[in-house]
């Protein structure tokens, strides 16, 4: 089956209502309750991290919190050191499904670098 959606992440980054769209059709459901279904996967996702717990989703990757140490930093508007405080941050590792088929993405022109090739000089 092909889908459009899979030619589209080569453009720009899909958004939640071209990703809902894409999941009712492959679900054979309304964006309606495709959107309810998402929210509500995103709800609990966001709940259980708040709670403390890491959201394991085999194939797919894990979501955790983790603890970043406060650290020295500078102003870059100032040059002034100061002290940036610890935080909570979220975490995404990715699972080897995932990791494997990021890993065969071919890149295209945009995702290339644009910088320009330096050439020899001549004597």
């Amino acid at each position: 089956m092909t889908n459009h959606f899979l030619n589209h992440q080569l453009e720009r980054p899909m958004n939640k209502t071209e990703l809902i769209e894409a999941v009712a059709t492959r679900s054979k459901t309304t964006k309606t309750q495709t959107t309810t279904m998402l929210n509500g996967l995103l709800e609990v996702i966001q709940e259980t991290m708040a709670s403390g717990s890491d959201v394991q989703l085999v194939g797919f990757g894990t979501f955790s919190v983790t603890e970043r140490a406060s650290r020295e930093g500078r102003n870059p508007a100032t040059g002034v050191t100061m002290t940036i405080p610890a935080k909570k941050v979220v975490k995404f590792k990715p699972g080897k499904a995932l990791s494997d088929a990021a890993a065969s993405v071919k890149k295209t022109n945009a995702a290339k670098s644009t910088k320009p090739k330096q050439t020899e000089k001549k004597k």
